[in-house]
């Protein structure tokens, strides 16, 4: 380290150091949770590392759907990304902050733990920028592939697509059925309490669970070579996002309710809620000294 550098960061340290010592380290602690009472989030950092990820979006040969291109996508870094969905009365604070739109689910004490649904894509993004001013750190919605990478062996993707036979149109039937029938569940409308559906491999709770969960990945409608691999034409349309849940679906960002149309494939969701990323590069060192000294210490 450099004798400058080093120097910053004894400097940060001492600016913290100095009201820890006139308070007393818990006190100050308690005393910052009182002033701002935001408490912070619980995340779960995954290794990085390189999986096998088919694309989202909807992939063409001739006018024909065909299977989606698989990537091996590598991740450099730490992902650090929320423990629980974020819940009604985390929701409701930047609600009564005046940033969010109240969602379409009332809050009542004995909910106020539930993942918050009835918001849209756009109103996951408000929610992101209000919690980063919020803490000082930089929050923002999951791309698809982070999703899926923190997911592991709860990833579902996409239903599996056969490919049309422009020769034999009861194909194209078959295969809808095979699909639909393949999806069939008993419908559950209620979201479940924290916890109900247990954490993954990684340590997330309620992945692919009865809450389908919003990406900032757009939607994307590609046109392949007679390869299959090659691309010949992309459009993507980001009034439609991912999200994903117990598969991937397709929403226009605005949408809240998802059983009220616009899935692309399989059964529509029945809650959208969302968690967050938190980005290593975004917060500035105060604010991530701050967030480790809360988390550290009982207050």
């Amino acid at each position: 380290m450099s004798f400058n550098l080093f120097n910053a960061a004894c400097g940060a340290v001492a600016a913290l150091a100095v009201p820890a010592a006139a308070l007393g380290l818990a006190d100050w602690v308690q005393a910052g949770s009182q002033r701002d009472g935001l408490p912070l989030a619980e995340t779960v950092e995954i290794p990085p590392g390189t999986f096998a990820l088919p694309r989202p979006g909807q992939f063409l040969v001739q006018g024909r759907r065909v299977p989606a291109i698989v990537d091996q996508v590598e991740f450099s870094s730490p992902i650090r990304i929320m423990k629980h969905l974020v819940s009604r009365a985390d929701y409701r604070r930047c609600v009564d902050g005046g940033v969010c739109k109240p969602a379409d689910a009332a809050v009542s004490s004995a909910d106020a733990d539930l993942p918050v649904t009835g918001v849209s894509a756009l109103d996951a993004q408000a929610y992101a920028a209000w919690y980063s001013a919020a803490t000082g750190e930089t929050w923002r919605l999951p791309t698809d592939a982070e999703w899926a990478f923190g997911a592991a062996e709860r990833f579902v993707g996409d239903p599996l697509v056969e490919a049309d036979d422009p020769d034999n149109p009861a194909a194209a039937w078959i295969r809808r059925y095979r699909a639909e029938a393949a999806s069939r569940r008993q419908p559950d409308p209620l979201p479940r309490k924290r916890g109900a559906y247990g954490a993954n491999a990684n340590g997330i709770n309620d992945l692919a669970g009865n809450v389908w969960e919003w990406t900032s990945t757009c939607y994307v409608r590609v046109s392949l070579g007679e390869d299959g691999r090659s691309v010949e034409h992309a459009t993507e349309n980001c009034g439609i996002v991912v999200a994903e849940g117990r598969h991937r679906a397709y929403m226009p960002g605005f949408v809240r309710d998802g059983k009220s149309g616009a899935c692309a494939v399989d059964t529509p969701p029945d809650n959208l809620g969302f968690r967050l990323v938190l980005d290593d590069a975004g917060p500035p060192v105060v604010a991530r000294l701050w967030r480790l000294i809360r988390t550290a210490v009982p207050g």
